[in-house]
């Protein structure tokens, strides 16, 4: 009876340290794999800053070419104005919303505007 405690009592302390020893393989796995998707994350991250500063860059670039020299608050306004008509704002509503005046819209959009009078006509010429 002695002899089958003690036995008892060792086969459960050797299991005890095989569990232990699956459980910290196991963590060390899991770990590895998180470390892999965190390196992966932060190159892309790393790329996507880079693109951004070369967008920006590419910006500068071609308004100092084009000779159009914006402050912050401009480019801001611009941005948010074409965002709006882009998703098919009205000017009016976009002027509303920006508190701007509706010919400020159209001069703002002027390059983005398209004439759907001219469409018409070539459409229902032929």
């Amino acid at each position: 009876m002695e002899w089958t405690l003690a036995l008892l009592f060792g086969v459960s302390i050797l299991l005890l340290m095989i569990s232990i020893i699956k459980s910290r393989q196991a963590a060390n796995k899991n770990q590895r794999e998180i470390d892999t998707v965190h390196v992966e994350v932060m190159k892309e991250i790393n790329n996507m800053q880079d693109s951004i500063r070369n967008i920006e860059l590419d910006m500068e670039i071609v308004s100092n070419a084009a000779g159009v020299q914006l402050t912050t608050d401009e480019i801001i306004l611009r941005r948010e104005v074409l965002d709006l008509y882009k998703r098919q704002y009205s000017l009016d509503s976009i002027a509303e919303k920006k508190q701007i005046t509706e010919s400020e819209v159209k001069e703002i959009l002027a390059g983005y505007l398209t004439s759907t009078v001219e469409g018409g006509k070539v459409a229902h010429e032929a």
